[in-house]
């Protein structure tokens, strides 16, 4: 292979994250009630496989041929049972990259329907709820911090390696957010996507 066909090929690539295995993106929706503007949380069903119980925004896996705006919307009409046209997309949001090797993306709008009309699809939604914007506003979340470390595997071909098992790995540490609003809990990567958006439009 010549250099030409080298450069050629990489002139064309889109740079992208490392190992990233799955791709998800969230719907982060403002909603109008009585005259002041909300953000909706959903309550996730007990039935489901993966965060049972937990609150997060609508999303899902982005599937095949979709970007994260159309995955957004496509996910938040299937779990809230709205047509896509009362879906309305503001903006991209900023992303995640999570240690589950996932990109989280965030898309934020507006639901443009009654919030006491919303029956969502019981599948898989318990619940929805609203935190008005004027609370998030004034309210910082609280933080605590998970010392992450590496754990020794026995296969791990530490002999190749300076140092063997002595190896100085990196610890890292985590962040995490917690918003308590009334009854429910919101916290992990669902607080760290409001807090973001929070600080932009205090910053407006």
């Amino acid at each position: 292979m010549g250099i030409d066909e080298i450069r050629e090929k990489l002139e064309r690539n889109v740079p992208k994250p490392i190992d990233v295995k799955n791709k998800y993106s969230v719907f982060i929706p403002f909603i109008e009630i009585d005259g002041n503007y909300h953000i909706l949380y959903e309550v996730r069903a007990k039935t489901l496989n993966t965060q049972p119980g937990e609150i997060s925004f609508p999303g899902g896996k982005i599937e095949k041929g979709e970007n994260c705006v159309k995955a957004a919307v496509r996910e938040t009409s299937e779990e809230l049972l709205l047509p896509e046209n009362k879906i309305e997309v503001f903006s991209r949001g900023d992303f995640i990259v999570n240690p589950y090797n996932s990109v989280l993306y965030s898309v934020v709008g507006r639901l443009n329907v009654d919030y006491n009309k919303i029956v969502p699809s019981k599948d898989e939604v318990d619940t929805i709820f609203t935190v008005p914007l004027e609370y998030l506003l004034n309210t910082e979340p609280k933080s605590y911090t998970l010392d992450l470390e590496v754990k020794h595997t026995k296969h791990f071909p530490y002999e190749l390696i300076p140092r063997g098992r002595n190896y100085k790995f990196r610890r890292g540490r985590d962040n995490v957010l917690f918003y308590r609003y009334d009854d429910k809990i919101i916290w992990g990567f669902t607080a760290t996507m409001t807090y973001n958006l929070i600080k932009k439009i205090r910053r407006t």
